[in-house]
């Protein structure tokens, strides 16, 4: 039977950093069980000695962390050494290395990443716009979106459209509907990144029927059914191709894969 660690995932910032990391990490595991504990802002001596304090009174407890002012980060590292709990510091030697590379100190300031800037606000900006023209909104103003997604019901239209929000993309997700029209001039579009989204339709409609069960709808027969999700999704491939717009699959695809094809498709167009 696999044992079951108690994992610290201890930041002097949001931990988002760390969070990402440790997700990236645990998933190369198979049997890896865990409980993940999170503390944020940690930038006293005070917090770190209660938290080495907790993690000495359990069993299997592993600390990570991402803090980037020089003596708390070895205030971590020895304090954790001398209760022999194991301790990893994430961006220590990285930030070490890049310092030897570049031949300037580092700032060693928390939060440094963030920053009210330009690209802040740039962010702030697209979420809105995004949030505004979701499920086909707002479809009057489509030379304004950085990003154009189009596809039938449950292709991940909205969760991609908010991660590219959050990268700074102005994106507008638009549901191809049986007999409803697409934006005037969408096809003319040559600003905005216009990505065509598919799915298995097996999948599809395994999807549409837990939907239509939390819904607690019944009368949408097509909308579950095989063979009309069957004809939704070569539509909607045939009107892609016939405009030449990219098509990603996302049956097997994470948003943030599905994300990663799209920023690509996008400097591949801007490379053009």
């Amino acid at each position: 039977m696999n044992e079951k660690y108690n994992v610290y995932l201890v930041s002097d910032s949001t931990g988002e950093t760390l969070d990402r990391i440790f997700l990236s990490l645990q998933s190369q595991f198979a049997n890896f069980i865990y409980q993940k504990k999170e503390f944020a802002f940690v930038r006293t001596e005070h917090q770190i000695d209660k938290i080495i304090k907790e993690c000495t009174d359990l069993e299997n407890t592993i600390i990570l962390y991402t803090i980037v002012e020089t003596k708390l980060a070895k205030y971590i590292a020895s304090q954790s050494q001398k209760k022999n709990v194991p301790c990893f510091g994430i961006l220590g030697n990285l930030i070490l290395s890049f310092s030897k590379l570049l031949n300037q100190k580092a700032i060693h300031k928390p939060s440094a990443q963030h920053v009210l800037d330009e690209d802040y606000y740039k962010r702030i900006e697209a979420i809105q716009f995004t949030m505004s023209h979701d499920d086909g909104k707002k479809i009057d103003d489509v030379n304004n979106a950085d990003v154009i997604l189009l596809g039938v019901s449950r292709t991940s239209k909205t969760p991609t459209s908010i991660y590219l929000a959050n990268r700074g993309y102005k994106t507008i997700n638009i549901p191809l509907v049986l007999n409803q029209n697409i934006p005037e001039g969408l096809t003319q579009n040559t600003k905005a990144c216009i990505v065509g989204l598919v799915a298995d339709p097996e999948r599809l409609a395994d999807i549409r029927r837990n939907r239509v069960a939390i819904m607690k709808d019944h009368k949408l027969k097509d909308y579950t059914d095989l063979g009309f999700i069957k004809k939704e999704i070569n539509d909607s491939k045939n009107f892609f191709k016939k405009n030449n717009w990219p098509i990603i699959d996302v049956t097997r695809r994470s948003v943030e894969e599905t994300a990663a094809s799209i920023l690509k498709i996008i400097e591949i167009k801007k490379n053009k």
